[in-house]
């Protein structure tokens, strides 16, 4: 099924925009031709939110046959596509910024992230103040996870997080601040994972999760966090740090190029190992006899550096830290078995988070996070 949204939308409105053709069971929309959700009680899905770090347009298989670029060797990506057999693909999603925290700045809120005064990646603070940005995501901002956690979901982060903390910020607020109940995070945080950081930085060869193997741990994590909860919806930012460079696919990888490396090669590794990985969530999710009441979302924070040669944004032009197409214009795809399939609409069914109402039984509880 798929979808053609030709409104640009801000990250910060992702569920929203995915609330919409999907809650039906429990999401008031009072617009018209837009029909009423059913009266009965149903439990709140899960809610897992794929943010991959660095993704190209082209980098998922269902989107290349739109490319008039050669794309033949990236490797297929089975797993990610069934994703969007099983669910909705959308073509025009464009993220909020090219690049790494205003985007997740924006997804987080649900705002601009020059509201926050985040405006490029967070650093240390001497290039925080050349870029005259804050050190971190300021803790009275809006969030997501703090609105649905009054829902009454359940919510964790595990991956990337580069909203704060890290280098020489050391006072950033902790994650649980914005909502999350657990964390499990990597350097570019205020408390990273010591299994992450054996060292002073983003990797190292003796952090005891390697890095061909963190996707595993952060997927690990996301489904012992759905099995601890048996009895309460969740909301889960699963966010990797692949596909970002430097790529390791393997033990001998690191051997070879002990610093890592941006050749296509290794790219293939890791984005066969992250397709892999998004494979064991479904079939997590399915063991656990939940996967039919989650609703997956899989999209990427901003486009692809580096490109080889284009192919990576195919059709787009661009790459990260453009606002050429192929900077902003991500992947997006939704998976929710247990939602009331509606006609596929263009363009007009997007609405901002601020909207986004969760059932809870009889009681209808508007979550609002501020004005895009």
């Amino acid at each position: 099924m798929f979808v053609k949204a030709t409104q640009l939308i801000l990250a910060g409105m992702l569920c929203s925009a995915v609330a919409s053709p999907f809650l039906l069971r429990s999401l008031p929309v009072n617009q018209p031709g837009v029909p009423d959700p059913i009266s009965a009680p149903v439990r709140q899905p899960n809610i897992i939110l794929v943010l991959v770090d660095d993704m190209g347009f082209a980098d998922v298989g269902c989107y290349r046959n739109r490319t008039g670029a050669t794309t033949g060797n990236l490797v297929p990506t089975p797993n990610i596509d069934r994703l969007a057999a099983e669910g909705i693909k959308f073509t025009n999603y464009y993220s909020a910024a090219p690049i790494c925290s205003p985007s997740r700045v924006a997804l987080t809120t649900g705002m601009t992230s020059g509201k926050w005064n985040i405006t490029s990646y967070l650093d240390n603070r001497k290039h925080n103040r050349t870029c005259e940005q804050a050190d971190f995501l300021d803790s009275s901002a809006p969030s997501v996870a703090r609105s649905l956690k009054t829902a009454g979901y359940a919510t964790a982060h595990f991956g990337k997080w580069h909203m704060g903390g890290g280098r020489d910020v050391t006072d950033a607020p902790g994650i649980t601040t914005y909502g999350f109940d657990e964390y499990a995070s990597t350097y570019e945080s205020p408390d990273p994972d010591p299994l992450l950081t054996s060292t002073n930085w983003i990797w190292a060869k003796t952090d005891s999760i390697k890095r061909w193997k963190r996707t595993a741990y952060f997927v690990d994590k996301t489904l012992d966090f759905l099995k601890r909860h048996p009895d309460q919806p969740c909301y889960i930012n699963l966010w990797p740090d692949d596909v970002h460079t430097p790529w390791v696919p393997d033990e001998s990888t690191l051997e070879n190029f002990p610093k890592g490396t941006e050749k296509p090669r290794e790219f293939n590794g890791v984005l066969a190992e992250l397709d892999n990985q998004i494979g064991r969530l479904m079939a997590g999710l399915k063991a656990q006899g939940v996967d039919n009441n989650t609703m997956v979302i899989f999209t990427s924070d901003n486009g692809p550096l580096p490109g080889f040669e284009g192919s990576r944004a195919a059709p787009y032009r661009g790459s990260k830290l453009s606002l050429y197409e192929g900077g902003i214009r991500m992947p997006f795809l939704i998976r929710y078995p247990g939602g009331r399939s509606i006609p596929a609409l263009c363009s007009a069914l997007l609405i901002c988070f601020r909207h986004l109402v969760v059932w809870q039984g009889k009681k209808k509880q508007a979550l609002r996070t501020g004005r895009i």
